[in-house]
């Protein structure tokens, strides 16, 4: 038998998401489906320095992964979206090489988009629910 999906929320954004309609992130077995995450300050509004954003983005990214019991290193597949990708590699490889310093690394794909409703950057990624000691 199948446990139920269970919806997870970081401790501080539940309005972001009820007002939208979605979750944080599902729980399903032991895989932790994280929504896309991005560089959104605490009042909701993008951050406008891009590197930054992409930063904010991980930041709230590790909050949900937290909530979740999980980590970045427990991170297998992710997906960004981008919405000018050649302009913008730069930053996000720099700060990519800061949030995963080491291999393994997750494997990763990369979308070119033309709206992230105000943003510009924008991570979703399953990981691994860690077994409990």
């Amino acid at each position: 038998m199948f446990d139920r999906p269970e919806a997870i929320f970081p401790a501080d954004r539940h309005a972001l998401y009820q007002a939208h309609g979605y979750s944080a992130a599902i729980r399903s077995g032991d895989l932790v489906f994280v929504s896309g995450q991005v560089g959104s300050r605490a009042d909701g509004t993008p951050e406008p320095d891009f590197r930054k954003q992409v930063a904010l983005a991980f930041e709230n990214l590790r909050a949900v992964l937290t909530a979740a019991g999980s980590s970045m290193a427990d991170i297998v597949d992710v997906t960004t979206f981008h919405t000018d990708p050649e302009a913008q590699f730069g930053d996000i490889m720099a700060v990519k090489a800061e949030v995963f310093p080491q291999a393994p690394y997750p494997n990763w794909t990369a979308v070119g988009v033309t709206w992230l409703a105000g943003f510009d950057f924008e991570i979703k990624v399953i990981a691994r629910q860690p077994a409990a000691a």
